[in-house]
């Protein structure tokens, strides 16, 4: 049977094992910093060392749950895969399936030791990500076409409309934001369906925004008008039957009904906020003098909007998307630590600091600090990333 592991050779292997992930670090930093004058708002990050620290945190976890999610690299092991023989090894433990009995690859090791039903601590971590990684960002994004395409209208049009949906943004957010996703996610309220009729109303806005965003740009020109929408129409809406409604006709988009649950509670919690800031910055910029150019010029109220409008506010609203990003990792995990949300047995890191923190008192610690640490460098790259963005944009 192998020895195990010192702390110098856990540390090479886990190098080692996260080679593909520093690799393509270094090949976009290189790229990018090589031609980061062109580049734009994400170019000039490299001209701040917070931003580049924030970005390459950030990166770092969003190529290890590609490479591992996608390609099958990185884990050493099958996050759920569990062993008698491993329930609270230490780290640097030589795998065996049964007790007494070696695993037949030679080399294998539970890197960061097992957790108390004999799982893999690292595979689970990097499991872990590829959810984080999953829901956090594309939420966010379905969250900001929420409050876009509501907030831009209620911002420059005022009146009636405003008053509506302001006042429904306000009775959202008057319920602390914690409270209202733990009872999004209750089995109580799942069962009741209500997270799916949700998915209907909120999920056909993606769909909403870039129809409107088409036909303002190219209202004069039909025909790419015309192609723009055909595949925006088709694509979105095909998308929007397998994730909503889970009635894909070519079986391909399919959402699982726990992570359907936790990916619409994280939009519907994060719209409203989306909403004031877009409306507010609405405000604001609709009384500069390029939007009364673009008046003058004739443009419509929906170019006006999205092409005038929206591209000046991009600052503010980079910022608040990265720490938005941030605040649904932390909500993430929170869920996780109180056993709702994703499947019991799914890799989350929320759910592996509970399992860890009961074992804290008994000086077992690498289960709980792993994930923990995870968490925190990815949140602390978002917010690094978004105190770079603020940097860079008020100089922009």
């Amino acid at each position: 049977m192998n020895d195990a592991l010192s702390w110098g050779g856990i540390i090479t292997q886990i190098i080692l094992q996260f080679m593909p992930t520093l690799i393509a670090l270094v090949i976009t930093f290189a790229v990018s910093i090589t031609y980061k004058r062109k580049l734009g708002l994400y170019g000039k990050l490299f001209d701040s060392t917070i931003g580049m620290i924030g970005l390459a945190l950030v990166l770092f976890w969003v190529y290890t749950a590609v490479f591992a999610g996608v390609f099958d690299l990185i884990a050493t092991h099958d996050p759920l895969d569990q062993s008698a023989s491993m329930k609270k090894k230490l780290p640097g433990t030589p795998y065996t399936k049964l007790i007494g009995t070696p695993d037949p690859e030679a080399g294998a090791y539970y890197l960061l030791g097992g957790d108390n039903l004999g799982r893999d601590v690292f595979s689970r971590v990097i499991a872990g990500s590829i959810k984080v990684i999953l829901i956090a960002p594309f939420a966010t994004i379905f969250a900001f076409m929420v409050g876009i395409t509501l907030g831009l209208p209620a911002g420059y049009y005022g009146g009636k409309f405003d008053t509506v949906l302001s006042f429904i943004a306000n009775l959202v957010l008057a319920f602390p934001v914690i409270l209202l996703f733990y009872l999004l996610v209750t089995p109580e309220i799942v069962l009741t369906g209500i997270p799916v009729y949700m998915a209907g109303v909120l999920f056909i806005f993606p769909v909403i925004f870039l129809v409107i965003l088409w036909n303002s740009r190219y209202h004069t020109q039909p025909a790419k008008r015309n192609v723009y929408l055909a595949v925006t129409l088709v694509i979105g809406l095909w998308a929007y039957l397998g994730i909503a409604w889970d009635m894909d006709p070519l079986g391909i988009i399919s959402f699982p009904p726990n992570l359907l649950v936790v990916f619409v509670s994280v939009v519907f919690v994060n719209s409203p906020t989306v909403f004031r800031i877009v409306r507010g910055l609405a405000l604001d910029i609709k009384t500069r003098d390029y939007v009364a150019a673009a008046q003058t010029r004739g443009e419509g109220p929906w170019y006006i909007m999205l092409w005038e409008i929206l591209p000046n506010a991009r600052g503010p609203l980079l910022v608040d998307f990265c720490l938005r990003i941030g605040y649904t990792t932390i909500l993430l995990g929170t869920l996780g630590f109180f056993g709702l949300g994703l499947e019991s047995e799914s890799a989350d890191w929320g759910k592996m600091i509970i399992d860890g923190r009961r074992l804290l008192s008994a000086n077992i610690l690498h289960i709980a600090i792993p994930p923990a640490l995870a968490l925190l460098t990815l949140v602390l790259g978002l917010n690094f990333l978004a105190d770079g963005l603020r940097e860079e944009s008020l100089r922009d």
